[in-house]
């Protein structure tokens, strides 16, 4: 079993130039990867796959282009990591499950730094450093995530704001114990709460709270510095890299957004960790197209912000470690029109109707909630843990 890890790091300079220049090479790779399987196209041609394009790299592109020597300077397995990255958004698309893949841009959807395990002495690990290839030990800016004895089989370095992440793939043992379970939970999420359960608990939206209203309103207030620096750079004719101060304007709207994100991510952890915690045999949750529910726009910034598919992989991980079956319901089961007592589908039901009237049996009762008791009921779903 493999699981993943994410810790900060402390880099020396030379260390953030050689990480930078192994991000800036993986990204100028996989943009050519696109560009040639799109000059082929045109031409008539099949698909390229990473290994072919490896081949034409060595044998063609560099020979034929003598100033793109820098390639070879990073690790190869990071340029060959670049290619398979290109190759996967491709056959996603094939089967349509993303849209066509993009070129990749300067500090916007960068790839991280690839480095896998050459031999034996490679991601050795101690108190307060790590050795990663290339790069040597590197200092570790908290200690304690990973498990000894823990068998590391690569990292990935991503630079987020100003601060430096590694992320590491290891190999567990699977100890998971089987227990005859009866009990099942349907969960419901939803944008005024974040999640109901059918055993009566309401995870609240943290986006409601004080802290993370007040961390918004200080983005917003950041956001509009900076569009006055863009502004003013278009008025002049100036380039927003001759502006001294545009650069601070935009770390420190990076760094907010960082620091959002963390929270929602720490709360949904904590959220899911809490649920999947009880001894459980089963939990339901709905499948939500998220794509088709943010077309509504008075809610789709609040949609956005509850990072629902977020929830739903966490559940995915969680209930496969803890041994628990996770059922995903069709996207139209009417959850929230059914009446959980009698059965009986109220067709009429509008979104403000927050309270769900029966009139059949007269039943009363939370709208979310009764979504919640439908979905542990539900007979007809699909298992994905």
């Amino acid at each position: 079993m493999y699981k993943a890890l994410k810790i900060e790091l402390k880099l020396t300079v030379s260390q953030k130039i050689k990480v930078c220049q192994t991000i800036g090479t993986e990204r100028f790779i996989y943009n050519e990867y696109i560009k040639y399987n799109q000059e082929q196209y045109k031409l008539g041609n099949k698909f390229v796959s990473a290994n072919n394009f490896s081949k034409y790299l060595n044998n063609i592109y560099l020979p034929n282009n003598p100033d793109k020597k820098w390639i070879k300077d990073v690790s190869s397995k990071s340029i060959k990591q670049a290619m398979i990255y290109g190759e996967q958004a491709f056959k996603r698309f094939f089967k349509g499950l993303s849209a066509f893949p993009i070129f990749k841009k300067k500090g916007k959807n960068e790839l991280g730094a690839y480095f896998v395990k050459n031999n034996k002495t490679d991601f050795e690990f101690y108190r307060h450093k790590i050795k990663i290839p290339t790069l040597k030990f590197v200092r570790v800016k908290e200690y304690g995530y990973i498990p000894k004895n823990a068998n590391i089989k690569s990292g990935t370095i991503s630079k987020i704001a100003d601060r430096y992440f590694l992320s590491l793939i290891i190999e567990v043992k699977n100890d998971i114990v089987k227990t005859e379970n009866t009990k099942g939970l349907g969960v419901d999420l939803g944008v005024k709460d974040t999640a109901i359960c059918s055993d009566g608990k309401i995870f609240k939206n943290i986006n409601k709270t004080k802290k993370v209203k007040k961390l918004k309103k200080k983005l917003k207030r950041e956001q509009r510095k900076m569009s006055r620096s863009i502004e003013y750079s278009k008025s002049k004719k100036i380039k927003l890299k001759e502006l001294k101060n545009f650069n601070k304007k935009k770390l420190k709207v990076q760094r907010i957004f960082y620091r959002l994100n963390c929270i929602r991510d720490d709360y949904n952890n904590k959220m899911v960790n809490e649920i999947t915690r009880a001894k459980l045999k089963y939990i339901t949750i709905e499948d939500l197209k998220v794509s088709n529910m943010i077309k509504n726009r008075h809610l789709s910034k609040a949609i956005q912000e509850q990072s629902f598919y977020s929830i739903r992989t966490k559940l995915i991980n969680k209930c496969k470690e803890r041994n628990i079956e996770l059922r995903l319901v069709d996207t139209f089961y009417p959850s929230s029109k059914t009446c959980s007592c009698c059965g009986s589908i109220k067709k009429d039901l509008k979104l403000n109707d927050r309270i769900y009237k029966c009139y059949n049996c007269g039943l009363e009762m939370d709208r979310d909630y009764n979504a919640s008791i439908n979905l542990e009921k539900a007979k007809v779903y699909k298992i994905i843990a």
